[in-house]
């Protein structure tokens, strides 16, 4: 038969697009656990809305990887994401801490009031400039570093704090200005130009584990299955703490480097 008269091989059938259903499923389930996490701190359960904070942390986590595993990234997605993000780990642990303590504040006042709620906007604007300037630096900084803390590790600094507290049967207006501290600190933290490590791997893949990490994982497994709220805020202020101790030596490294001749 003449090649130029074989018949002409069927088009491709289109991949099916409802694949990318999935990792937005998941980017949904992370915004509805924020906003379930708003509705239960204005109704005081602090505990529910503190879990419902984490389990969006845990499904932010997984919709990214979901979407590489099945290669259905898309512009939507990043940006939808963000959205979620903004819910979830901005308004959701704003109103949780402004809910629990930082409505007191006006016990004491109308001046200190004002400052209690000003407080929880400045974390909510802090987490959507750190969402903002993330997406503008996609693929322009090293994927092993996040400048600034990343705000779903703010929003699990603040909502283990809140649920340490209520777990240990602590009450919010006696630590008002404690939780104050720990959100303004939070929300300067995520528009700093302090580095904290990504755990994302930018050279060759590496799935081996030294035995030593196995046996750390495995602690801390075991030490959130015993008492969740303590063991998530040790790990969620040690790693804010990540940053400024970086910084610190960082500096302290490059002071003798810069005297020597």
């Amino acid at each position: 038969m003449d090649p130029t008269h074989m018949p002409a091989p069927p088009p491709a059938r289109p991949r099916n697009r409802g694949v990318y259903l999935l990792p937005n499923l998941f980017t949904t389930g992370g915004l509805f656990a924020g906003y379930y996490a708003i509705i239960a701190a204005t109704q005081g359960r602090y505990e529910f809305a503190c879990i419902a904070v984490f389990i969006a942390a845990l499904l932010d986590g997984v919709d990214g990887r979901v979407a590489r595993l099945t290669n259905t990234q898309s512009e939507f997605g990043v940006q939808y994401d963000s959205l979620a993000d903004l819910i979830s780990f901005g308004l959701a642990p704003s109103l949780l801490m402004y809910h629990w303590a930082l409505d007191s504040l006006r016990l004491d006042g109308v001046t200190p009031g004002k400052i209690g709620w000003i407080a929880a906007f400045l974390y909510a604007a802090c987490a959507a400039l750190r969402l903002a300037r993330f997406n503008s630096q996609v693929g322009q900084v090293d994927k092993r570093w996040f400048i600034g803390l990343a705000s779903p590790a703010a929003a699990g600094l603040v909502a283990s704090f809140v649920w340490t507290c209520v777990s240990l049967g602590l009450d919010g207006r006696a630590l008002r200005y404690v939780a104050l501290a720990v959100t303004v600190v939070a929300a300067l933290l995520m528009v700093s130009r302090l580095r904290y490590y990504s755990f994302k791997a930018s050279g060759p893949r590496n799935d081996r584990l030294p035995f030593l990490a196995i046996i750390v994982v495995l602690a801390v497994l075991i030490g959130i299955a015993i008492y969740p709220p303590g063991v998530l805020l040790a790990i969620c202020a040690a790693y804010a703490l990540a940053g400024p101790m970086h910084s610190v030596v960082r500096r302290v490294r490059r002071a003798p480097a810069e005297s020597a001749p």
